[in-house]
């Protein structure tokens, strides 16, 4: 009786399995050092942003250092999280080096190209946290820049998350550029026919009394003569610097009701339609026709 053999199927040692890639006991090991890092970059958020509402005049400095502290704290997160589940061998690398270039080059283009852009921003800084910025018609104050996205919050409380590759190829705009004073444009319109000098004169005493202005830096007044919802109209372009941007809206409303109250204490009025009265004109009486120049005579 013949005995069968079962075929056997030669094992390359040197060819890595799913054992030797991933460590078991090591995955463990990295998920708390992720949770370690997200409560480390939370705790130390939370106490810079005390020391930055501590100390104002540094509050955007301190708001800087946090973000960098807290990029750089996810980074090492993450490269020890991965170090600690997965076993970087030699034959491990060269087995994981096609997979991981397509994996990136594909399915986390995006997120790969946000976290490259991040560290761009970071290193040009094109702006801070802190900066009040115009991006695609949204504009508001940068609260954080993180790996993948930065996040403004608006005026009226919106929080809007911008993914970082888009930074890299629209424009953005920056208000203070990393100062804590920014410069602020108020428009007035008054009448054609009102008292321009008088308009001017209380718009100034408006803005330069007022408790949010910074003194330090120069003012100025931008008469012109436009258009305004279909009236000719003398337009007062005030632009002063407030002394934080935080204050930025009350420093709008402060002055907007100084001058306001200013106008209707001095009758200043605003832009109206007028109607020109024009003074009766004498008909003009005919033209004499013209006398004949005498010819001189012919020879």
């Amino acid at each position: 009786m013949r005995e069968t053999m079962a075929p056997t199927i030669d094992v390359d040692p040197g060819d890595p399995n799913l054992i030797e890639i991933i460590r078991l006991g090591g995955v463990l090991t990295g998920l708390g050092v992720l949770f370690l890092t997200w409560f480390a970059v939370r705790l130390v958020r939370a106490t810079l942003t005390r020391v930055g509402d501590r100390f104002t005049h540094r509050r955007l400095l301190v708001n800087q250092i946090s973000t960098l502290t807290g990029f750089a704290l996810y980074l090492a997160g993450i490269v020890l999280a991965v170090s600690a589940s997965v076993s970087l061998s030699r034959e491990v690398v060269l087995a994981l080096t096609g997979t991981a270039a397509v994996t990136v080059g594909f399915a986390l283009k995006d997120l790969a190209a946000s976290i490259l852009a991040g560290v761009t921003i970071i290193l040009d800084r094109p702006f801070q946290v802190g900066d009040r910025v115009t991006f695609a018609g949204t504009y508001g104050e940068v609260i954080s820049i993180g790996l993948r996205s930065v996040r403004l919050i608006t005026l009226d409380d919106n929080i809007v998350t911008i993914p970082n590759n888009k930074f890299l190829t629209e424009a953005v705009s920056s208000g203070n550029y990393g100062a804590l004073d920014m410069l602020i444009q108020l428009d007035f319109f008054v009448g054609v026919d009102q008292d321009v000098a008088l308009a001017k004169q209380l718009v100034e005493e408006s803005l330069t009394t007022s408790r949010y202005v910074y003194q330090k830096r120069p003012w100025l007044i931008v008469v012109n003569q436009v258009v305004h919802e279909s009236y000719f109209a003398v337009r007062l372009r005030a632009k002063a610097h407030v002394l934080d941007v935080k204050y930025e809206q009350e420093f709008h409303t402060d002055v907007t009701e100084r001058v306001l109250e200013a106008f209707r204490e001095h009758g200043v009025l605003p832009p109206a339609l007028l109607h020109r009265e024009l003074p009766e004109v004498t008909p003009r009486r005919k033209r004499a026709p013209a006398k004949e120049i005498p010819q001189p005579p012919t020879a």
